[in-house]
């Protein structure tokens, strides 16, 4: 989320659909609405700092009304629609190893399965890493051109890496059908050569890419399926959210797009 009016003390954040107008800056802390499984999350977050991991808030602990308070990381975050500084090969790349050092801390300091995880986006074959499962552009801050560090880990959970690389590909490659893609991304996205660059950065193995098409077709049934559960449930925020991005037909034309291009991923990202 990026910072916009105010005054210094105490700026209201961008961004974001759940939280919109609930995220505040004070100085060197956020204040935002703390999810249900703030402590799971937190505790992580505070591994990871721990081990080394830059990339991410460092809790500070809880606001005398409940709310979660967190290490401010200064720098850009782009929002929708996209500019093109955030989709070049080289933001993509460093997105890629970003999200491939979160891995890496979180294997040397593990992750506690029986926690209080949020479900929504899980890895269905669960795992033994962190994934972030929400890797958009609205959730990573970028400093000179380069992503430095992921925010929002509301809807992070164990899993395996491959899972996480599939879910921050729907977003950064995008895979999207090109009527789809046109709502927020420029035109001109070359997304099977993007996929290859998102592999390379994060240095999967052969296995790993052979894989990784079906992966994000699953992931793709998975964000749709948690849509679905929010539209039947009435939340105002993803009913009108729907509506405006084309309905289920959009939906139905992107998971048809996944399909029909599998073989032309698969070969790229193998060649």
């Amino acid at each position: 989320m990026t910072a916009r009016g105010g005054a210094s003390d105490c700026e209201a954040l961008a961004g974001g659909m759940v939280n919109a107008g609930a995220v505040f800056r004070r100085g060197a802390v956020v204040d935002r609405p703390a999810p249900r499984n703030a402590q799971a999350i937190h505790t992580c977050l505070s591994a990871l700092k721990e081990q080394g991991f830059e990339g991410a808030p460092t809790p500070v602990g809880p606001a005398a009304d409940g709310r979660e308070q967190l290490t401010f990381i200064p720098g850009e975050v782009a929002l929708p629609p996209f500019p093109r500084w955030v989709l070049t090969a080289a933001a993509l790349r460093s997105v890629g190893s970003l999200l491939r050092r979160l891995h890496e801390a979180s294997a040397a300091v593990g992750v506690d399965a029986s926690a209080d995880w949020s479900l929504d986006l899980a890895d269905p074959e669960g795992g033994t890493l962190l994934c972030h499962n929400d890797v958009c552009p609205e959730n990573v801050v970028f400093r000179d051109g380069r992503a430095a560090a992921l925010i929002d880990f509301d809807l992070a959970a164990p899993g395996r890496p491959l899972w996480d690389v599939a879910m921050t590909a729907r977003y950064w490659v995008p895979m999207l059908d090109p009527a789809s893609a046109t709502v927020s991304y420029p035109d001109g996205l070359d997304a099977p050569a993007r996929l290859r660059i998102l592999a390379d950065s994060y240095g999967l193995s052969s296995q790993d890419r052979a894989e990784l098409p079906g992966v994000i077709e699953q992931a793709t049934e998975s964000c749709r399926a948690f849509v679905a559960d929010r539209v039947a449930e009435g939340d105002p925020v993803y009913v009108q959210a729907l509506t405006a991005r084309g309905g289920w037909e959009r939906w139905n034309r992107m998971q048809a797009w996944l399909v029909a291009h599998r073989e032309t991923f698969t070969t790229t990202l193998l060649d």
